[in-house]
């Protein structure tokens, strides 16, 4: 078990050698970044706004199912703690 990569040591190169520590530089970093973001496949506009009603629709029923749950609790717990004289 002791000979295990994790325990040996840091990752290797293909040559064998330890691999250099060698951070990237602010303009590298910007480049990379640049050409990561021309991979993005971005929604069309009326993708977007397609996403955008089906977002809402979804957050106004969820808004809709926590009041709902909300009150009833509340009105619940407010006959429990009160002690309801009509039963």
């Amino acid at each position: 078990m002791a000979d295990a990569p994790a325990v040996r040591g840091g990752r290797k190169d293909s040559s064998g050698g330890k691999q250099s520590e060698k951070r990237t530089g602010p303009v590298t970093f910007y480049r990379q970044v640049v050409a990561e973001l021309r991979k993005v496949v971005w929604p069309t506009r009326e993708q977007l706004g397609t996403y955008f009603v089906v977002v809402m629709v979804f957050v106004l029923i969820m808004i809709a199912l926590v009041s709902a749950l909300d009150l009833a609790l509340g009105k619940l717990a407010f006959e429990v703690f009160t002690g309801a004289d009509d039963i």
